[in-house]
């Protein structure tokens, strides 16, 4: 992930023109964080120094890891890690942080899986392809439940959706 990161960077920076996604996403990769805050303790955070130093932008980004055991802040070049109060309004703000981290990085991985079912449910059809299997997730808002609740009148309404096709569509995903 933060070789990902760092590499829309460079790339925003050294050729804007190329930069990934719309022209608002090549301004946004051009910013570097203020702070990184690196969930896992000294070896994750080892890992991000070597991604930074690769990067030559170890000097420009400043990183730390917050390993949650011991709710323990780790700062690379130093031996002992830095323990806040725990009654400390920056510890709670660094839990905050780390826990939105978390929530954003499981809801992101929820749909991905969810996405992946609702293909590879259609995967199973035959005579199922990319296309036609794009064009039955768009007419159907994505929902494999409405796909498999479609009548195979509704189904053939689709490009590419042939009787004999809806009918295996109806076989293979039942309803």
């Amino acid at each position: 992930a933060l070789t990902r990161r760092f590499q829309r960077y460079v790339d925003a920076v050294s050729n804007p023109a190329t930069a990934p996604g719309k022209k608002d996403d090549a301004e946004t990769w051009r910013l570097l964080p203020d702070l990184l805050i690196i969930d896992g303790g000294k070896g994750q955070l080892g890992i991000a120094v070597e991604v930074l130093t690769a990067f030559h932008l170890l000097e420009q980004v400043p990183v730390v890891g917050l390993a949650k055991q011991e709710e323990e802040i780790f700062i690379p070049g130093r031996p002992h890690s830095v323990l806040l109060p725990r009654r400390s309004q920056a510890l709670f703000l660094v839990q905050r942080v780390r826990d939105e981290a978390h929530r954003f990085a499981i809801t992101a991985n929820r749909q991905q899986r969810i996405k992946k079912g609702v293909v590879s449910q259609l995967e199973g059809v035959p005579g199922i392809g990319p296309n036609k299997r794009k064009a039955l997730l768009n007419a159907f808002d994505k929902n494999i439940d409405a796909i498999r609740a479609a009548s195979i009148e509704d189904l053939t309404k689709v490009p590419g959706i042939t009787p004999k096709l809806a009918q295996a569509i109806k076989a293979t995903l039942g309803g």
